[in-house]
């Protein structure tokens, strides 16, 4: 089944949950990508909040796989900023396997940020992002 971010946009956060819960961490990306955020799904303004926050929040990730970084093009211009580990470890959502994007020892900012990301399909991971304990968002991050 091939998935996009309109369809995301579309579910409600339980069968986010659910193709969360069924697909694999795959491989640890390396390279640039492209962030959507997907906040409120299942509603009309979901993209519209994406497109907000892509135009001037967060704009995706760059990961350096061989050294289990990464860093987040942010704001309008895409600055380079706020790093975080990446390995892989269990989902706080269902204990299996996934890539956890770990800012607590990289970033002051988002020290209480843990991301979450499964590969859903060749070049486009689901992420869960966690403040604390506490699952605030999904995002997807898409490869070229």
């Amino acid at each position: 089944m091939t998935i996009d971010v309109s369809q995301l946009f579309a579910m409600s956060q339980s069968d986010i949950d659910s193709l969360f819960t069924h697909a694999q961490a795959g491989p640890v990306p390396d390279g640039p990508s492209r962030g959507t955020a997907i906040i409120a799904p299942g509603t009309p303004a979901s993209p519209e909040l994406a497109q907000c926050i892509n135009l001037f929040v967060w704009q995706g990730k760059n990961f350096d796989a061989a050294h289990g970084r990464l860093i987040n093009r942010i704001g309008v211009f895409g600055v380079d900023a706020v790093i975080a580990d990446v390995y892989k470890a269990p989902s706080w959502l269902d204990r299996e396997e996934c890539i956890v994007l770990d800012y607590s020892k990289t970033s002051f900012i988002a020290q209480r940020i843990r991301d979450e990301i499964r590969l859903l399909q060749p070049g486009f991971y689901l992420g869960r992002m966690y403040w604390d304990s506490q699952a605030l968002m999904n995002f997807t991050l898409q490869f070229d």
